[in-house]
């Protein structure tokens, strides 16, 4: 019997990487890949009504379907692949096998190489290829190459090079101080809400939310962490991604102590990171009603299979009524990319770009005596701003159909603006945290997405309900926002084509500061 003639899978080009390869990888080391599959019938009318369905309905609405899965198990089984994992709901088929069957399987050859950091990683190079009679039912497969994908958006505020400390920092906040500050709703803490919060390395000390906590005169919030693809809580040093776990729970936990905090953590990979954000929206035990999410990079550095499942991903999230809020980037306008066909120039970042999150830009911050003094573009240097700018790959929602978002120039497309919102990023204005045992102050939108989901955990237990995809309401009720009008976030190699903030939404702070809605 002849094998099924093999189609490229749409969207799965990759590029070469950065570095050289260095070999072949062992044809037999056991690797792990996720297969997304279509859902059973379109979401679309049911995202168009605003109308929510329960976990076990979208199962059923809007999972995968058994036949969809049985056919490519049975695909797999040919190349002797065996399966890991099913989630219906998540729409995920877990493949286990070696690398050999797996490069057989799906017409791919892996090659060693290094990330920055010196770890041996699998790369891969041009299309992965299914065959043609599944096209139809497979939508992504992830995992064959495991190069990192994302960056923590956090940046540590040093004076000549050294880490300053709570009583050193000209001005800095504790993320209750700033709940008061930005008026968010008083006498509610969150109590009855789970927050769900991804994180893509580093970890957690016990000991050291305690004492945070402790010293906020707050109770500890309950925390636990959730494994995703063998990802652990495995804290490190102060320098490293442990940074970006603190600063994420202590914010989003000194916001709203009363929530239980969920914390998803999985390898630095695009599997990784979809799998953590399924798992996170379909968790039926824990149930998080928002997810607040600090890592990414420009949408430039995906594939269109990752760009396309993380947002339907998101999609599933907004008619379970769960918010996912996402940094906008802290390197400006140009988001961090500095070489290639974009390098130097406008870029957004993703998956803060994805019209279904909430994407959460920077101010720098002046209080005195508790009121506010100045917010403006948070922007320091050319490395060191706020996120914001215009998709060019999601085409301008709806909701945004009245905010002036501006075309990227030279291009006719019009995109998705970014960011929705902002709050204080400032390193220089930025948040007193503990990490690993040391004071720190933290600044990058990294600090804004959990301060935006300590907000909406708040308002959850307000109103007795899950917010959900706020972005609509936000944009058709004036008033909610503070606008900021001041600065620009222009870190173009020219320093000519970048954004200012102005009177309305813009690509620098959004809408403005969100305190209710």
């Amino acid at each position: 019997m002849s094998s099924p003639k093999k189609i490229a899978l749409a969207g799965s080009h990759k590029t070469a990487h950065e570095r050289e390869t260095t070999g072949k990888v062992n044809s037999n080391e056991t690797i792990e890949v996720t297969v997304r599959i279509r859902r059973k019938k379109s979401i679309e009318a049911k995202l168009q009504s605003g109308e929510r369905v329960t976990h076990e309905n979208y199962e059923k609405e809007f999972g995968s379907s058994q036949n969809d899965v049985d056919k490519v198990e049975a695909f797999a089984h040919e190349y002797h692949l065996s399966t890991a994992q099913v989630s219906l709901a998540r729409r995920s088929v877990i493949l286990r096998g070696s690398v050999g069957n797996m490069e057989a399987a799906f017409g791919v050859n892996l090659a060693t190489s290094t990330d920055t950091a010196g770890n041996q990683i699998r790369v891969r190079e041009g299309d992965i290829f299914i065959p043609e009679t599944l096209k139809d039912i497979i939508e992504g497969v992830f995992g064959l190459d495991n190069r990192p994908v994302a960056r923590p958006m956090f940046k540590i505020s040093k004076r000549d090079g050294q880490i300053v400390s709570h009583a050193a920092a000209p001005q800095s906040f504790t993320p209750n101080q700033l709940a008061t500050i930005y008026s968010f709703p008083e006498g509610f803490d969150g109590s009855g809400e789970t927050i769900g919060i991804i994180e893509l390395g580093g970890g957690y000390r016990t000991q050291d939310l305690t004492t945070y906590f402790k010293g906020l005169g707050i109770k500890t919030p309950s925390v636990k962490a959730v494994s995703v693809d063998g990802g652990t809580n495995s804290p490190t040093n102060a320098n490293g991604a442990d940074g970006e776990v603190m600063l994420d729970i202590e914010v989003a936990g000194a916001v709203s102590p009363g929530a239980n905090i969920v914390v998803y953590f999985c390898p630095n990979t695009d599997q990784g990171f979809l799998d953590a954000i399924t798992q996170s929206i379909h968790d039926t035990a824990n149930k998080p009603s928002v997810i607040s999410i600090s890592w990414g990079s420009a949408e430039v550095n995906w594939t269109q299979q990752s760009l396309t499942s993380f947002n339907e991903a998101f999609k599933a999230a907004s008619v379970l009524g769960v918010t996912i809020c996402v940094a906008a980037g802290d390197a400006g306008s140009n988001d961090g990319v500095t070489s290639g066909a974009t390098g130097g120039q406008l870029n957004v970042d993703f998956p803060a770009s994805s019209p279904y999150a909430l994407a959460c830009g920077g101010t720098s911050l002046v209080v005195n005596n508790g009121a506010i003094t100045s917010e403006t573009v948070w922007h320091d240097s050319d490395t060191s701003a706020g996120g914001g700018g215009v998709s060019s790959t999601f085409p301008l929602p709806d909701y945004q159909a009245n905010s002036n978002v501006p075309l990227t120039p030279g291009w006719q497309f019009k995109g998705r603006g970014v960011p929705d919102v902002a709050g204080d990023a400032d390193p220089n204005t930025g948040y007193q945290v503990l990490v690993d045992g040391q004071e720190m102050v933290i600044g990058g939108t990294s600090a804004v997405a959990p301060l935006m989901a300590g907000l909406i955990a708040r308002v959850n237990q307000q109103k007795g309900t899950s917010a959900g995809f706020i972005n609509p309401t936000i944009y058709a009720t004036p008033g909610l926002c503070r606008d900021i009008t001041v600065g620009d976030n222009d870190t173009t190699t020219t320093h000519t084509s970048g954004y200012s903030a102005g009177i309305g939404w813009d690509a620098c702070t959004g809408l403005g500061v969100l305190s209710k809605f």
